[in-house]
């Protein structure tokens, strides 16, 4: 049985391959879940079976993006503790956060999937280590929302198993014991985690940080991922308290107890990464360790500036985060093109510590290598996944902007006028086909009343 195929034309299309291979009007053809061809001027003639033409005049192609980092119970959390550095930060949302149940990380999923999607982002992820006691099914309400949504996902199955009685930030009813942890982890990835090319839903082992997880939890946490096979991801090297707390509690810096519990690995990738000296790049770049760049959320926590022109040039895989939304309110994958761009150059860089391109690589294929889904998105060629965007850039927004990936990287956001997951259409003009945003809205402000309401009583 012969494919369907959808056909987009006249439109610029950056492609983001290993060449950069760029086409000012140029043509893509899908056909099923896979990109059949790409190349310059109209698509071909007689072709069969074509059941959609989409003119893209004015429009750029891009991969659809791909986010690192999140934390999507964060949704309902937000605009919260805004004058906080990290610690701080955590120790004030801790309680509150200590007391979600399914019915809000439901719904706090459905607003960061929502406003990841409407924003080009095509693979999401979710870190989720908040498991309190008796809040029901967070793991299937969270991959049911991603579903519902129509996006790939990782779901990183985190985990706290050191509580403030043994010296962690987090309550002690919001961690779980070491054993509970990893039992749980195991059945997530048991249950959840698809291997296949065009997996929709897959599982990563996600101890938190060295701050809330005992070394145990760290070294048979790493144990477990190699042995059922999935990718391993954590927070690291945030922040200088950060530091400081793994000097005092480990007599190392992170990058040495990282690697002292098995946590370097090309299976590995890394939150924030930024406070890291040469050698910490050393090895991340020597074992292939990679990171994801989270801009917004560093600059809102006053983290400070990672190295991501120094990561990329020894060969780090880096891509970029959102974060949660308690410390990114926005919630946006494309916003953080622009930023992590500016961002970096008022680094030791400066002007070349980035550039538009770079930035839209680390958005896309880099995003894909540190999920370990290079071989299958993040790049725009034959035989790979049909996971695309068509942003609009005619507008007045973009207007006066000659080159279209400068335009997109720089200029205000653009809006998507298609998303494609798998060749199926999950954005169609600036809106979501798969869930009601309207819906999702007034979940998310319900839920988020409730959350502070049940805080507000202790």
């Amino acid at each position: 049985m012969t494919a369907s195929r959808i056909v987009i034309e006249n439109c610029a299309i950056a492609t983001v391959d290993a060449q950069d291979t760029e086409y000012a009007s140029g043509h893509v053809v899908i056909a099923g879940d896979r990109v059949e061809s790409v190349g310059a001027g109209p698509a071909p003639q007689g072709l069969a079976d074509v059941v959609r033409r989409i003119d893209g005049t004015g429009h750029l192609l891009t991969p659809g993006l791909v986010n690192t980092h999140h934390h999507f119970y964060q949704w309902i959390t937000r605009g919260l503790a805004t004058d906080h550095n990290l610690f701080n930060w955590l120790v004030a949302l801790y309680p509150t956060w200590a007391r979600i149940d399914e019915p809000m990380v439901r719904a706090a999923a459905q607003g960061s999937l929502a406003m990841l999607a409407r924003g080009g982002v095509t693979t999401a992820m979710d870190h989720h280590y908040v498991y309190p006691r008796g809040s029901g099914d967070l793991t299937g309400a969270i991959i049911g929302a991603a579903k519902e949504t129509g996006v790939r996902f990782t779901l990183a199955r985190g985990s706290m198993d050191r509580g403030e009685s043994d010296g962690g930030l987090p309550p002690d009813f919001a961690v779980e014991t070491l054993e509970g942890a990893l039992a749980a982890t195991e059945e997530t990835v048991d249950t959840y985690h698809d291997a296949s090319f065009d997996a929709m839903t897959q599982i990563a082992v996600a101890p938190c940080s060295p701050f809330s997880v005992t070394t145990e939890l760290m070294k048979q946490g790493a144990e477990l991922a190699r042995r059922k096979g999935v990718r391993l991801h954590t927070h690291g090297s945030e922040t200088v308290e950060e530091e400081q707390f793994c000097k005092e509690l480990f007599g190392m810096g992170p990058t040495d107890y990282f690697e002292s519990t098995g946590w370097l690995g090309s299976d590995v990738w890394m939150a924030h990464c930024v406070h890291m000296n040469d050698s910490d790049i050393a090895a991340f770049a020597r074992t292939g360790t990679g990171v994801a760049h989270c801009p917004s959320s560093n600059a809102r926590l006053a983290a400070g500036i990672a190295r991501v022109p120094d990561m990329l040039a020894a060969g780090v895989p880096v891509g970029l985060g959102v974060d949660g939304t308690a410390s990114n309110e926005s919630g946006e994958l494309h916003t953080e093109l622009r930023n992590a761009l500016l961002i970096n150059r008022l680094g030791a860089h400066r002007e070349a510590a980035l550039n538009a391109r770079q930035a839209l690589r680390l958005g896309t294929y880099g995003g894909a290598q540190v999920l370990g889904r290079a071989d299958q998105i993040g790049s725009v060629e034959a035989g790979k996944l049909a996971d695309l965007v068509l942003w609009k850039l005619d507008t007045v927004a973009h207007s006066s902007i000659a080159d279209p990936v400068t335009a997109l990287v720089f200029g205000a956001a653009a809006p998507v006028t298609l998303s494609l997951v798998g060749g199926r259409t999950v954005v169609e003009d600036n809106h979501l086909t798969t869930v009601d945003e309207d819906t999702v809205a007034r979940s998310t402000r319900g839920e988020a009343r409730r959350l502070a309401r049940i805080a507000a009583d202790g």
